[in-house]
């Protein structure tokens, strides 16, 4: 059964899905059961909210009738290297006897490492901290790329240097969407609260990948005025991708969503097109209607999530769609860095 467990509004975890799930597993659940589950959480979340509703509806005990484990989901969507079969998997339970069980079921379908967690808590901090921690990463490189493109710094030249010392770890800035990094981090935030915790590097950590929207709509629009304010009209700005990542269909989260958002409110027309995704839940989930296809020229072109089929266009579709070459390519993956000549470009 797979729900999710999202943040609401105010980066609340909602865990109502998962509630509703464990309902329904209650209600069929019999003695010499196990349970085991891979949705992420905040630690205490398994034994805390899920195992008591398992036995108020179902009338029976968690480890003298039933097991229950925890063992988080690692497949990466879009990555053809890592699956369910070749990643190390996580194991936990409410007892040895569960540990064993679970890790035995898992153990015929994984080939790689199990690693057993000393109890549920612990594998449902883990699975946090690996989002928490690229959460951080990208921050970082995301306020080094604000930073050094306002002193003029290529961003990427700064990485490449970097990356010649053998323990630096490479990231690339960029909008963060998806279900893991923008809302795994709040589980934890927002459990470190109810107990009194501060966790001040994360809660920046977020604030920083949640601003990059605002960013990239200030440079674009900043990068476009002169054109745009000598004919005293609205700026047109055409938004390639809506997915949270390339070659991707979902929409959770994302960031060119919030950029869209972020480029209207200050003013400027704003067409999204993405090939990938269904209109219906665009419109659903962000309010806004899906272009089938560029309409007219534009001041700029935001290459947001670089999905296959917008990785070869050339000079003539570009100039086909801008105002000519003043117009901007804002590339915030650098697909297109060096390939276009009759635009302005710009990237992070």
């Amino acid at each position: 059964m797979a729900v999710g467990t999202p943040v609401n509004d105010s980066h609340t975890p909602d865990i109502s899905q998962l509630l509703a799930a464990t309902e329904s597993v209650g209600g069929i659940l019999k003695r010499g059961d196990y349970v085991v589950y891979e949705s992420t959480v905040f630690p205490g979340c398994t034994e805390q909210e899920c195992v008591p509703l398992l036995e108020r509806i179902s009338g029976l005990e968690c480890g003298r009738d039933f097991k229950v484990g925890y063992s988080p989901e690692r497949i990466n969507p879009g990555d053809q290297e890592h699956d369910l079969t070749n990643t190390p998997k996580i194991i936990s339970g409410c007892d040895e006897e569960a540990v064993g069980e679970i890790a035995h079921v898992y153990g015929r379908v994984v080939r790689a490492p199990l690693s057993r967690a000393s109890d549920i808590r612990a594998a449902e901090s883990a699975k946090l901290l690996e989002n928490i921690q690229r959460c951080v990463n990208i921050a970082l490189i995301n306020e080094m790329s604000m930073t050094l493109g306002r002193m003029g710094i290529d961003v990427s030249e700064v990485v490449r240097l970097a990356s010649s010392k053998w323990n630096f770890t490479a990231y690339s800035p960029g909008l963060v969407g998806g279900h893991c990094i923008p809302v795994d981090p709040y589980y934890m935030i927002s459990e470190a609260a109810r107990r009194g915790i501060d966790m001040p590097l994360t809660r920046l950590g977020c604030a920083v990948n949640e601003s990059m929207a605002g960013y990239v709509a200030d440079e674009v629009l900043r990068r476009i005025s002169g054109s745009v304010g000598r004919e005293g009209r609205r700026p047109r700005v055409l938004v390639l991708g809506v997915a949270y990542k390339p070659d991707s269909d979902d929409i959770r989260s994302s960031g060119a969503a919030a950029l869209r958002e972020c480029l209207s409110e200050r003013g400027a027309e704003c067409d999204v097109v993405d090939e990938m995704v269904d209109g219906e839940s665009v419109k659903r989930m962000y309010g806004f209607e899906l272009s089938d296809s560029p309409s007219g020229v534009y001041d700029a072109v935001v290459i947001a999530v670089a999905h296959e089929c917008y990785r070869s266009l050339d000079d003539e579709w570009f100039a086909r769609v801008t105002t000519g070459p003043e117009a901007l390519l804002a590339d915030l993956g650098a697909t297109y860095k060096g390939r276009i000549s009759n635009l302005r470009y710009w990237t992070l």
